[in-house]
């Protein structure tokens, strides 16, 4: 059997330790694992399927444009987050550690990690695009905090209910003497 039919019978197991490790790396990491409901987990639904399908992209050599679908799936989610931009791209490279768990797991696969070049080179460019899609999504949610602050909208999203600020600046206020 050669690398990709390889990686074609391991996908559930490669996927679902993928999945868990990307996962894991947010606080509430056991109920995105555990709810599939689209609703409840957009979250946790939306990293299972990019992530899928970004698998399934990269197993079948597709152009690196096809990639972008499932890669904005991800990193749109993660670019709202409290991430470093190392922290919102790592999943895409933490597939070239899961490959190599579980080939090297196998007897009958260790061979195969000598060819995993190629699909390295495969990982990195959807790692570099994962990186561009994070920095486009960035800049796009400060160009909007900025005309939030210009158009002074800013006011109604982050600031409490008029009336209770009006009286919990008038509790503020020391007493006129």
């Amino acid at each position: 059997m050669n690398l990709i039919e390889t990686l074609k019978s391991k996908r559930k197991q490669i996927l679902s330790t993928w999945v868990d490790r990307t996962l894991d790396s947010y606080v509430s990491s056991g109920f995105f694992k555990r709810s599939r409901d689209k609703f409840a987990n957009p979250v946790g639904v939306n990293i299972r399927e990019g992530l899928s399908s970004l698998f399934d992209l990269l197993l079948s050599k597709a152009p690196r444009e096809e990639y972008l679908a499932p890669l904005d799936q991800v990193i749109r989610i993660r670019a709202v987050q409290e991430f470093t931009p190392a922290q919102a791209v790592a999943p895409i490279l933490e597939l070239k550690w899961v490959v190599r768990q579980v080939l090297s797991a196998d007897k009958n696969t260790r061979h195969l990690l000598s060819e995993l070049d190629s699909f390295d080179c495969d990982i990195d460019r959807a790692a570099l695009a994962a990186f561009d899609m994070y920095t486009a999504c960035r800049e796009q949610l400060y160009e909007n905090r900025i005309r939030e602050l210009k158009s002074g909208s800013y006011i109604l999203t982050d600031s409490g209910c008029p009336s209770s600020l009006a009286r919990r600046g008038i509790q503020d206020k020391p007493p006129v003497h």
